[in-house]
């Protein structure tokens, strides 16, 4: 029933072509959707895209600077990561990390570690690359578990590492 329904639309309303007879005798019928013997397509050319974001454009984010990282703050939340980290991957020893625990708890300690004292500016710059960076390690070195621990991490910090740098520089 559709199909009859979109050969009597193309039936009513023809395609969109433009059609230039060879000869000037040559009479154009497109009641079809045919084109006639002997007739050329003419088309133009596409035209460039000039696709710009307004808003980000008029945004002006040149006016907000990121702060610099605070390697206080960075070296607190790095030891309650630890802290954390150890306890949860801890609970899940046996389904996952067997004897390997406290390796995976260094390397990943090690790697958000360095994010925070090098590239988190507050709010708004915690990135998803250092927990990439996680699993990619434990992966390499041939640890168990590397999505699960990776996953705890990202859990851990959405939760504590904005709201912990308001509290500390005292935005609310």
């Amino acid at each position: 029933m559709a199909t009859k329904a979109w050969a009597a639309a193309a039936t009513f309303n023809p395609p969109p072509l433009t059609l230039s007879p060879s000869s000037p005798a040559q009479s154009v019928s497109t009641a079809r959707g045919e084109a006639p013997r002997g007739l050329r397509l003419l088309c133009r050319r596409p035209r460039p895209a000039k696709l710009v974001c307004r808003r980000a454009k008029n945004a002006g984010y040149d006016d907000y600077k990121f702060p610099d990282p605070i390697p206080e703050f960075a070296e607190q939340e790095t030891s309650k990561f630890r802290e954390h980290m150890a306890w949860r991957l801890e609970q899940k020893k046996e389904d996952y990390f067997g004897e390997h625990v406290e390796e995976i708890v260094d390397i990943c300690t090690e790697i958000l570690g360095s994010f925070l004292i090098n590239d988190y500016c507050g709010p708004g710059t915690l990135l998803v690359h250092p927990f990439l960076d996680m699993k990619g390690e434990i992966k390499e070195r041939g640890l168990p578990g590397a999505p699960q621990a990776a996953r705890a991490a990202i859990a851990w910090a959405e939760k504590n590492i904005d709201k912990d740098w308001k509290a500390w520089t005292g935005e609310y």
